[in-house]
């Protein structure tokens, strides 16, 4: 039987299937798609998805193919400057088109031994009576188009807005309609470079949801209002409706032809009421769908696997302590919620009427303001995310960033995906947990970078106890790494 059945092939599930690997599960990943897409929705990483990269060992890997960039906020539109102090090594996001994203994060799945099967599209799923307490035979079935089943001890829909998986739960997913939609695509424009980028630069002056990026060699990555909002958006709009908008809207369509993706999304709001049942789980759009702004989506998907992943493996490899399996949900679906109100934020802004032109010029002079500017870009970069762990010592809950140790960098040493007690007294042990958890005595270079005696950290880099006493240590670790080993 196949220990996790990952349905879906985009980032969410391949970082899923190689986090999932790193303990060693037999993975397999179901994408409906025979090759992998072109279309470039997601546009980059922001700075707590660097870190995520950085801390499996596969920064270098983007930074070859990527761009750095610094705007603070990056708020309905608006753009400010990077705040000074951001609790991260890595101030910066990376432009880096979805298509790059998940070729590396398929080439890193490959590697890991991830068995990625295309042209695999499930229609029906069951789970047996009993799910996650069942016996050692419990487990999901999974039927495919081609009338074919696979069997598996656990699954995760990673299979977009439109989840099968979803349905196939019967999960609500509750939320508001699309009230706007927007075309998108890569095109070709005949119209000179210079007079496409004067065009954009006034109508953006009113209307923010529209531009033309230049790609090179012509082609251009086009944005602009729909008309309306159709009845089946998983249709792409045709290039004479594009070039209808781009009239409407700029007064010219640019000499628009040739192009090489279309499609159109809108700014529909739905949250999953829960993100496991049974054995089966959702993660990425399938568990939360928002409008683009911000450019979070891609980012809170691969945020979603790896806080899934250390958790889904502990509870095929047996040593899941009680509740760490439904943490996933009580951890990360406050998070999709706090994405969601602050896109429906961000959409207010974007509007072209008196009120919402008013209200943005009041917010951008307020992210004048560094701590406001700090507060949002936190929040748009993730850096600000805290799970509730409790009353305790100001790091607790939080992602530890990457602190220079004598012996190297604190991420070097989490490639892996274990546990980690980073001691700087040189007298706590981690003996019954060895083979979950590493145990490095080290000092940190700088102080203010690590002002605690001790830190546990989660595989996903969250601070679980900060402290020095060896007992209230046993604690932490029975209650993240299950018994003693020993």
């Amino acid at each position: 039987m196949i220990d996790v059945v990952v349905v879906g092939g985009g980032p969410t599930g391949l970082m899923l299937a190689a986090e999932l690997r790193l303990h060693g599960v037999h993975v397999v990943v179901l994408e409906r798609l025979t090759q992998q897409t072109e279309q470039s929705r997601g546009q980059g990483l922001h700075a707590r998805s660097v870190e995520v990269m950085d801390q499996r060992g596969l920064l270098g890997r983007f930074l070859a193919v990527s761009e750095k960039f610094q705007v603070g906020g990056l708020f309905g539109g608006i753009q400010k400057p990077w705040p000074d102090g951001l609790d991260t090594a890595h101030p910066y996001g990376l432009a880096t088109p979805q298509p790059v994203t998940e070729r590396l994060l398929n080439e890193r799945a490959l590697e890991l031994g991830v068995e990625i099967r295309r042209g695999c599209e499930v229609v029906g799923l069951s789970q047996d009576a009993g799910g996650a307490g069942a016996g050692a035979g419990a487990g999901v079935t999974l039927e495919l188009a081609d009338g074919t089943r696979l069997r598996s001890r656990y699954a995760v829909g990673c299979d977009g807005g439109r989840s099968t998986v979803r349905r196939q739960l019967g999960v609500g997913f509750p939320g508001e309609p699309a009230k706007v939609e927007t075309l998108l695509g890569e095109m070709e424009l005949t119209e000179d470079p210079t007079a496409v980028a004067a065009v954009v630069a006034e109508v953006r002056k009113t209307q923010l949801r529209f531009g033309a990026a230049p790609l090179g060699d012509g082609m251009y990555r086009v944005i602009v209002p729909a008309e309306g909002v159709a009845e089946d958006r998983a249709t792409a709009p045709s290039l004479e409706e594009f070039r209808q908008q781009l009239r409407a809207v700029a007064g010219t369509d640019f000499g628009a032809h040739s192009p090489r993706w279309l499609s159109r999304f809108g700014d529909a709001t739905r949250q999953a009421e829960r993100y496991r049942v049974g054995r089966v789980l959702l993660a990425g759009d399938a568990a939360h769908i928002h409008p683009p702004t911000g450019g979070q989506g891609l980012n809170l998907g691969v945020q979603d696997a790896f806080n899934l992943g250390w958790k889904l493996a502990a509870e095929v490899d047996g040593w899941a302590p009680e509740g760490l399996l439904d943490s996933y949900h009580t951890e990360r679906h406050p998070v999709g919620a706090r994405v969601l109100d602050n896109t429906r934020a961000q959409i207010a802004l974007l509007g072209t009427d008196p009120g919402a032109t008013a209200l943005r010029e009041l917010f951008s002079k307020l992210m004048d303001f560094e701590e406001v500017n700090r507060y949002v870009t936190e929040m748009i970069t993730a850096v600000g995310v805290r799970y509730d762990f409790g009353d305790g010592h100001q790091l607790l809950g939080r992602r530890l960033r990457d602190v220079k140790l004598k012996q190297g960098r604190l991420y070097e040493l989490m490639h892996h995906a274990r546990g980690l007690l980073l001691d700087q007294t040189g007298r706590l042990s981690v003996e019954g947990w060895a083979d979950r958890v590493d145990h490095v005595v080290d000092t940190s270079e700088d102080l203010d970078e690590l002002d605690a005696p001790a830190v546990l950290l989660r595989p996903d880099g969250h601070v679980a106890w900060v402290g020095e006493d060896q007992q209230e240590l046993l604690v932490h670790l029975r209650k993240w790494f299950g018994a003693s080993a020993g």
